[in-house]
């Protein structure tokens, strides 16, 4: 997992380095995330919010943010 997260700072060079990298990578990975989750949840919410460790309504709520 370090060496991925080594080839992904390296392809984002000096951007890397803006002081956002946290919400960035955050950005980026949270819909695919969401998305393979609700797949294997077969479109349960309820028992994908359990498997993320979060509330219901914050997955219904990132679920909207991006359009999924």
């Amino acid at each position: 997992m370090a060496d991925t997260v080594r080839r992904y700072l390296d392809d984002l060079g000096d951007s890397a380095s803006n002081g956002n990298l946290y919400q960035l990578l955050l950005e980026q990975i949270e819909k695919p995330l969401l998305a393979v989750v609700m797949e294997r949840a077969r479109g349960n919410r309820c028992r994908a919010a359990e498997w993320l460790g979060i509330n219901r309504n914050t997955l219904r709520k990132k679920l909207q943010q991006h359009g999924l």
